[in-house]
């Protein structure tokens, strides 16, 4: 598929004439002044993606570990077309009290989302923020308030819904009735991704504020297992595999099917096997997301072999008619009649058009066409100031009920949420669980106050 024609993946298609009017009519203005707060792994990512498809120009980067920043300012320098290198900060409202932003992204650790992207939304930015949106649910309420009070464009990184191969199976096996009545869909995780490791803390890196990285969350002594990137072993910081991976497969499965809020979320699980290492989060969980005449079941496990070798994260439709199974490099439709013909179809790569791809580092290249059309579909959304596909509502609907399903786990019980009241139906107990803490001198962002 063309890329000029993949700019816009709502509900009505893959593209249209209109989507591209305001891409071309973006792409004559003056390019748009970026920033980019948290240029590690996936911030590079997302921001390399954006300046392939836009004439932007990478004004600030701003990160607590200053060997990161400086890496990340080199690379933006000789990728970006003015070859300027971008003006670094440890402090992002330092970065934002300039004022001078059109776009910002925010690809921190979890615990860092929130704050962030209420002050961009503050100082006049549209924002890409990573998911899930928050590490609480209130948090999410305040960031969706944010957004629609500056009338700012907010688009989520849940680029499942701009990846073509499941924006195909969407529309041909699904919209057609291929599948007939779905009854259950099944997402998982089976990857071994839950730090393992024991090592002694220690103090802090020169090169890491580490009072900073820590933020809002509680402090915790400095272990090499949560810098860089390894934070998702630990509670403090995020969500555990539920919110790191459930949240891309469980929004996906909304964004086919066109479903809102569940009825009812319960979870199981805990720590059952990898018991000797620092890592807090559950290693095997399932979760099950209600919605009256078709339930979502979660299920991981960072250990042992998946069930199919072939998809060992993904999501498995089950229809009367047949099932579609899908995930980010594939997807296979199996009709039950056996005359009728099996459809499958690989993940869409670029590298003929985006040879970068190929040599750049820790790039997940079945990923980066997905992240691209992302990236198109927010810029469209910009132009019109309309909603992108991944609205930050869509983005606050999925994280919460992910972080419901922890909270279900926890509490031994199933959860029904009021989607009106933002409470969860008869459990007093559990509401004051929709908010964490907020280590001073941070304040915890309010729906009423931001």
């Amino acid at each position: 598929m063309n890329r000029r024609r993949f700019l816009c993946t709502g509900a009505a298609g893959l593209a249209s004439p209109a989507a591209g009017s305001l891409a071309r009519a973006f792409a004559a203005e003056k390019p748009k002044r970026v920033g980019l707060i948290g240029p590690g792994w996936y911030g590079k990512c997302d921001l390399i993606r954006l300046i392939q498809v836009a004439p932007v120009e990478v004004v600030s980067l701003c990160d607590v570990d200053s060997r990161m920043l400086a890496e990340a300012a080199d690379r933006v320098a000789a990728r970006q077309a003015s070859k300027k290198r971008p003006r670094t900060y440890a402090d992002y409202r330092r970065m934002l009290a300039e004022k001078d932003l059109d776009i910002v992204l925010i690809a921190t650790p979890d615990h860092w989302h929130a704050l962030p992207m209420i002050a961009a939304v503050q100082a006049g930015a549209d924002v890409y923020v990573q998911k899930p949106i928050s590490v609480d649910i209130v948090e999410g309420r305040a960031m969706l308030a944010a957004a629609r009070k500056y009338k700012r464009v907010v688009q989520v990184g849940t680029q499942r819904r701009s990846t073509p191969h499941l924006a195909e199976a969407r529309d041909r096996i699904i919209n057609e009735g291929m599948l007939g009545k779905i009854g259950l869909v099944e997402i998982y995780c089976y990857y071994h991704m839950r730090a393992t490791g024991n090592p002694p803390d220690t103090n802090p890196p020169a090169y890491l504020d580490y009072d900073m990285w820590t933020g809002p969350a509680p402090m915790r002594p400095y272990n090499e297992l949560v810098h860089p990137g390894r934070w998702r072993a630990f509670m403090e910081y995020g969500n555990g595999i539920v919110g790191d991976m459930c949240i891309h497969m469980f929004d996906m499965v909304r964004w086919m099917l066109g479903l809102g809020w569940p009825k009812r979320i319960s979870s199981s699980g805990g720590i059952l096997v990898q018991k000797n290492t620092k890592a807090n989060i559950s290693d095997t969980q399932t979760a099950t997301f209600d919605y009256g005449d078709m339930s979502v079941v979660w299920q991981h496990r960072s250990w042992g072999h998946p069930p199919d070798p072939k998809y060992p994260w993904g999501a498995t439709f089950y229809g009367e008619k047949g099932t579609l199974k899908a995930s980010v490099m594939s997807y296979d439709f199996t009709p039950m009649g056996k005359d009728e013909p099996s459809i499958h179809r690989d993940v869409t790569y670029e590298l003929e058009q985006y040879p970068e791809d190929k040599t750049e580092e820790r790039l997940e290249r079945h990923v980066a066409p997905a992240i691209r059309h992302h990236m198109q579909d927010f810029l469209a959304a910009i132009a019109s100031r309309g909603k992108p596909v991944a609205d930050i509502e869509e983005g606050y609907i999925s994280t919460t009920s992910c972080i419901l399903a922890n909270l279900a786990m926890q509490l031994g019980r199933t959860l029904a949420w009021d989607p009106v009241n933002h409470t969860v139906t008869g459990d007093a107990e559990a509401d004051r669980l929709l908010r964490r803490p907020y280590r001073k001198p941070w304040v915890h962002p309010e729906p009423d106050n931001v």
